[in-house]
């Protein structure tokens, strides 16, 4: 459901209403129909007791499995009264990855700050899925452009994640970077196919540090790992500047370029294709992706939302669960 006063159900409704064009496997809601119905009364929307009725029922109508919210959601102004329905519906989702009643579970944006107060105390998505799913090693975000005629796209996984700069830095070391290669390198090949992955590491520093004039993590930190990811099989190279890594040329050189914080992995992948990145949790024992966008309050309500993004993680969420249970 992701945050109900946000775009999460009208591109969820506009996804269903794209589903031929765009080839889409069934899907189901977990959610408000009321809520879903508010959003579009020309809809056809139908709530279900069961997955194993969302086959038959999402060619006709979007499926419904109704979890009920609080409050009517009001576009572009979260509720806190919802904020326990909105954390229900992920734990719903989990349970129902992780007892094979779905393939994979696709979660729509969330308002963090609006899910404080209700007892949420995690960074963001990634770190409660991984709580929900009893996960032994912290996952690994990757984030996902596909490619789209002469441009190859962009895999991208940073090794910290919601911290602020000045401590994303601070917490940079060999063993992150390796666990966050090895992870990536295991679901490139296992969940996307890639026999022999190709990572790039990105360097921290600009010009990769020049030789420690411009620091020295390059030298110390980054290097070293990259020697041990070699040294265990992982086609890994770097330390490269970050500002050379991103443009066609470089980006066809490479399956996935692992990122040293937050924003050095999603300012490109967000410049290159802003409307289908595709946000996908490595290292946890169900299938999750997400579009790549926020709740974006200033236009819910105004039908204006693109689906985009949703239609890409629904693709990209089809794509692993064929290949990691199917063979």
């Amino acid at each position: 459901m992701g945050e109900p006063a946000g775009i999460g159900g009208e591109i969820a409704i506009k996804a269903w209403l794209e589903r031929k064009k765009y080839k889409l496997p069934p899907f189901f809601v977990i959610g408000d129909p009321h809520w879903l119905a508010a959003i579009d009364p020309q809809a056809a929307i139908r709530e279900i007791t069961a997955p194993s009725e969302c086959a038959a029922r999402f060619k006709l109508a979007l499926p419904v499995l109704p979890l009920r919210l609080a409050k009517a959601a009001l576009p572009g102004k979260p509720d806190a009264g919802n904020a326990e329905a909105v954390l229900a519906a992920i734990r719903v989702g989990v349970k129902l990855a992780k007892h094979g009643a779905i393939s994979a579970l696709v979660t729509n944006p969330i308002e963090k700050a609006v899910l404080y107060g209700a007892g949420f105390s995690h960074p963001g998505h990634t770190e409660f899925l991984a709580e929900l799913t009893g996960a032994t090693k912290p996952p690994v975000m990757l984030l996902a452009c596909p490619a789209s005629g002469k441009d190859p796209g962009l895999r991208v996984a940073p090794v910290t994640v919601h911290l602020p700069l000045a401590q994303a830095a601070a917490q940079i070391d060999r063993t992150r970077i390796i666990e966050t290669a090895r992870t990536v390198a295991a679901a490139l090949a296992g969940d996307f196919g890639i026999a022999v992955p190709r990572l790039a590491i990105a360097a921290l520093n600009p010009h990769a540090g020049e030789q420690g004039a411009l620091g020295r993590e390059e030298i110390e930190i980054i290097a070293p790992a990259v020697a041990d990811l070699m040294g265990i099989g992982i086609n890994a190279q770097g330390p490269f500047p970050a500002d050379t890594l991103f443009h066609a040329g470089a980006r066809r050189r490479f399956d996935c370029v692992i990122c040293m914080y937050h924003d050095q992995a999603l300012i490109p992948l967000k410049t290159i294709d802003f409307a289908r990145g595709v946000n996908v949790t490595l290292g946890l024992d169900i299938v999750r992706t997400s579009p790549d966008h926020g709740v974006a309050l200033d236009i819910a309500g105004q039908g204006v939302a693109n689906p985009a993004s949703l239609i890409a993680a629904i693709h990209m969420a089809r794509d692993i669960a064929r290949s990691r249970y199917d063979g």
